[in-house]
């Protein structure tokens, strides 16, 4: 099969790692750079030597998605999932939640097992099935390799092979230059609560479910995206169920694709024949969704996991005829959190990536004009509006500088950790000549990590 260079570089080095005593590579690319592709060169050639490979996936369109790459690709496999049995052939493609029901049934180990969105494979299905077969070679793709919990993917993999970034595929062509707009955002999200690393769903869906702030996301997407095919990304159901709502009043055209859809391929496939303009959802789409057709995505999700922003906004990266820009419209910050899709980011098998919670993402600067985002500059790059950093007022007050001393420094740390209770920090800030609100802050800080 034709490959691209690079694409056949990600393979040569995926060998190249094998010969040099790997076990089980990791190959990071990003989102469009045709990770199905590759290891559907991998399962053709294992295949060619008559040796058996699986394939494991965890979503129904990524099953149908590597099933059509190794059709053309020429090789022959069956599919392990719901309603199929697998045909009898040397390459499997298997639902992860299928195979492990079946896994009793399967008495030949394979040669190869191939993970699909190997972010995923510390999860206790994928767990399983990989320790059914402790001494099996693998290999992992992902775009993104990294965790919630911060921690990293080195008790799955052992060699972290990095393709081409996000700048050099755009650079060649083979992804869209993305623009970045970030409207003024209506809803507060500064209250949200935080939930097994990310914020509270049902809080950031209270949070962007009003009238004002999909009043808001539908004034933009005219205004800055024109007719083009979107994506709306939600917080739950409900939040969806009122997004999609909202676009049907304004005539239009707009469908719901959630997990429990029932003809989720059907809504698919109007949305890829243009028939659907506003693809409305929650998560579904987030990994493994094709559609070059999709230039702007809809960001109302917050969300503290940098893997989910880049597959959000990595599903409108991939070029089409006619597409100069993907656009992106985010309207909950997640770019000021996580940094522009293009940046270059440390990868670790041992730590994953930087947290939101840690270093700081680049400033962005907003254009007042059209709302573009991007790192500072004088002059906005989409409309060419006078951009320059606001002045900053110095207030004079009466008063005296102090020096400042390490001891009291310390004093002041030790006073804030003595004081347990909000009364206690109540005190502490009467004492100091702070607001109210910072006590409050810091009390509410240690009740979400307590």
């Amino acid at each position: 099969m034709n490959l691209r260079p690079y694409q056949q570089q990600a393979v040569d080095d995926l060998r190249t790692a094998f010969r040099n005593g790997a076990q089980a590579p990791l190959l990071v690319a990003p989102t469009g750079a045709g990770k199905t592709v590759i290891f559907s060169a991998i399962a053709a050639a294992i295949a060619a030597k008559g040796r058996s490979g699986l394939v494991l996936v965890h979503r129904r369109e990524l099953v149908t998605q590597a099933s059509r790459k190794l059709t053309e690709a020429g090789v022959a496999h069956g599919i392990i999932a719901a309603g199929m049995d697998g045909a009898n052939a040397s390459i499997q493609v298997a639902s992860v939640q299928t195979l492990i029901r079946r896994l009793h049934t399967v008495t030949e180990p394979p040669d190869l097992i191939i993970i699909d969105e190997a972010h995923h494979a510390a999860a206790g299905s994928w767990q399983a099935i990989i320790n059914h077969w402790p001494g099996v070679l693998r290999i992992g793709v992902t775009a993104t390799p990294c965790r919630l919990d911060g921690k990293g993917l080195g008790n799955v993999f052992d060699t972290l092979i990095e393709g081409p970034s996000v700048q050099m595929l755009t650079s060649a062509g083979y992804l869209s230059p993305a623009r970045i707009y970030a409207p003024p955002m209506v809803a507060d999200l500064s209250g949200l609560k935080r939930r097994a690393g990310d914020y509270a769903i049902d809080q950031a869906a209270d949070a962007m479910t009003r009238p004002t702030v999909t009043g808001d996301a539908i004034k933009h997407y005219r205004t800055l995206a024109g007719d083009q095919q979107a994506i709306a990304f939600c917080c739950n159901v409900n939040h969806a169920v009122s997004v999609w709502d909202s676009f049907a009043t304004v005539g239009i055209s707009s469908e719901l694709l959630l997990g429990n859809t029932a003809d989720r391929d059907a809504v698919v496939s109007r949305f890829a024949t243009g028939e659907t303009r506003i693809l409305v959802t929650v998560d579904v789409v987030s990994e493994g969704f094709d559609i070059p057709a999709a230039g702007c995505a809809i960001l109302l999700r917050p969300t503290q996991s940098l893997g989910l922003y880049l597959q959000q906004v990595g599903r409108v990266l991939r070029p089409a005829q006619g597409k100069k820009h993907a656009i992106i419209l985010d309207h909950v910050g997640n770019v000021t959190r996580h940094g522009w899709p293009d940046d270059v980011r440390p990868w670790s098998l041992e730590h994953g990536a930087p947290r939101a919670s840690g270093p700081a993402a680049p400033s962005v600067r907003t254009c007042p004009e059209c709302f573009a985002a991007f790192k500072p500059a004088p002059i906005c790059p989409c409309c060419g509006a006078a951009c320059a950093a606001p002045p900053r007022e110095l207030k004079q007050v009466a008063g005296e500088l102090q020096e400042l001393k390490r001891e009291g420094i310390r004093q002041r740390v030790t006073e804030r950790k003595k004081a347990r209770t909000l009364a206690d920090l109540l005190a502490v800030a009467k004492d100091r000549g702070y607001s109210p609100g910072w006590a409050h802050r810091v009390h509410n800080a240690r009740q979400q990590r307590a």
